[in-house]
């Protein structure tokens, strides 16, 4: 029998969350991504009513399911709690239940040689991947990788903004691979911060033997995000040492990074140089016809349908990266489902308001940023990098900081690093230092909203 017992504490955990989201002015993200009602809750399990199975996969994914339960158990005290989900449409989830039995029935007679890759994502692979003018050359680069692992292109760079699909055509790189290959072939998928981790875990515990056995005998290495490793010189001598294991038996290494490996600072040049021997590839944001493509893919993949208009609207708009295209076509699936009516043009420009008046800036470089920031204080770039405490230059200086957080994705220690080389703290205390001043200072917080207005229109 249901309990009922979270009842009030499930709706004052959704009041809360609702809150922030008024705070910060996504009320209406909040009505979309939280749209859950509570049904019942037995033994610390809370059942809740949502429009579609789309709309939950779409919540967990964002981490908005796990996000109630974290303010649960902050209100409750308890840790063992979990939310299921029943879809509205009880036919709707007859039917999706049966295709999952059916899809279930068909994995277990393909057997275990189409087992996936325990690191690799099973959606990132090259039959899911838009090819254009913008990465043409990348994505039949990384197909002959696949075929001919280690002979040609040894090692590959994919380089690029965010959101542009370095990760996914690395991974798909390895599903290819692993797909013909089988558990034979030795494949490691990583990212530069988690090879970092591991091997300072190994120095600490004694166990660098392992670590060298594990990477140094791979026959696919791929690493994601290789810029995190600046400033790093004990994991770089690692990685180089690595390198050239790998090399000598033949082994494909595939990486990617957020600009060319030239332009990393704090980075061994051995390292730089080994992998500028190998094949760069640069990545560019999507043309419209190649923008157009991946909304039809994606609609396709879904199993849904959206208007043409409202199609080309989103691919005329989303001018940034790949990342922030799904992202529209997804809110815009999920608006749908919510409301159970057709989407239009009008409906579309309306919730997508938001989306396109603040574009993300993905591809947002820190020079650009700095640059726009000194002229606005008529100042140096050298002084936005300086040691000097004036304030002339602190402002400014703490201002640029801020903004490259918000409008990049660089860590603390990355942006202290393009900062003259401040360490993370200093970074962090800075960031802290404008956001709250802006809560209490009504001109500084329109002079940072026109910077970040003006940095956005310089990019284009």
């Amino acid at each position: 029998m249901p309990d009922n017992n979270y009842r009030e504490i499930w709706q004052e955990a959704m009041n809360q969350i609702h809150d922030t989201y008024k705070k910060s002015q996504q009320e209406a993200e909040f009505k979309l991504w939280f749209n859950m009602q509570y049904i019942e809750d037995a033994d610390n399990t809370i059942t809740v009513s949502v429009p579609s199975d789309f709309l939950w996969q779409t919540m967990q994914k964002k981490g908005n399911i796990d996000a109630v339960i974290k303010k649960i158990k902050e209100l409750t005290g308890q840790n063992a709690i979990t939310i299921k989900h029943i879809t509205s449409n009880a036919s709707i989830a007859a039917s999706e239940t049966e295709d999952a039995a059916m899809q279930q029935q068909k994995t277990t007679v393909k057997g275990d040689s189409q087992k996936k890759h325990p690191q690799l994502r099973e959606d990132f692979k090259f039959d899911t991947f838009v090819s254009g003018d913008n990465n043409s050359f990348a994505y039949n680069a990384a197909i002959a990788v696949s075929k001919n692992p280690g002979k040609k292109y040894n090692p590959i760079l994919l380089y690029g903004g965010v959101g542009l699909g370095k990760t996914h055509l690395m991974q798909a790189i390895g599903n290819y691979i692993y797909e013909k290959r089988g558990e034979r072939c030795k494949i490691c998928y990583t990212s530069a911060e988690s090879f970092t981790n591991e091997f300072t875990a190994s120095i600490s515990s004694n166990t660098t033997n392992k670590f060298k056995l594990k990477y140094r005998n791979l026959d696919i290495l791929l690493i994601d995000d290789i810029h995190f490793l600046q400033n790093k010189p004990s994991t770089q001598e690692e990685l180089f040492y690595t390198f050239n294991a790998l090399r000598d038996k033949n082994s494909q290494m595939v990486f990617t990074c957020d600009r060319p490996i030239t332009d990393l600072k704090g980075f061994a040049d051995r390292i730089q140089s080994r992998i500028s021997n190998g094949l760069c590839l640069d990545l560019q944001p999507p043309n419209y016809e190649t923008r157009r493509a991946i909304l039809l893919k994606k609609l396709k993949l879904l199993g849904q349908t959206l208007p043409d208009d409202v199609l080309d609207y989103i691919a005329k708009n989303v001018e940034t990266n790949v990342r922030d295209l799904e992202s529209a076509l997804t809110k815009m699936i999920g608006y749908a489902d919510l409301i159970q009516k057709p989407i239009t043009i009008e409906i579309t420009q309306q919730q997508l308001r938001d989306i396109f008046s603040s574009p993300s800036a993905g591809n947002i470089s820190i020079e650009t940023i700095q640059k726009v920031v000194a002229d606005e204080y008529n100042i140096s770039v050298a002084d936005i990098k300086s040691k000097k405490r004036d304030q002339k230059y602190v402002i400014p200086r703490q201002i640029a900081l801020y903004i490259a957080r918000e409008l990049t994705e660089y860590s603390f220690t990355e942006l202290g690093s393009e900062f003259g080389g401040r360490d993370h703290s200093t970074v962090m205390h800075s960031c802290d230092k404008v956001s709250s001043e802006m809560k209490i200072d009504s001109s500084l917080n329109a002079r940072v909203q026109l910077l970040i207005k003006e940095i956005k229109d310089y990019k284009k």
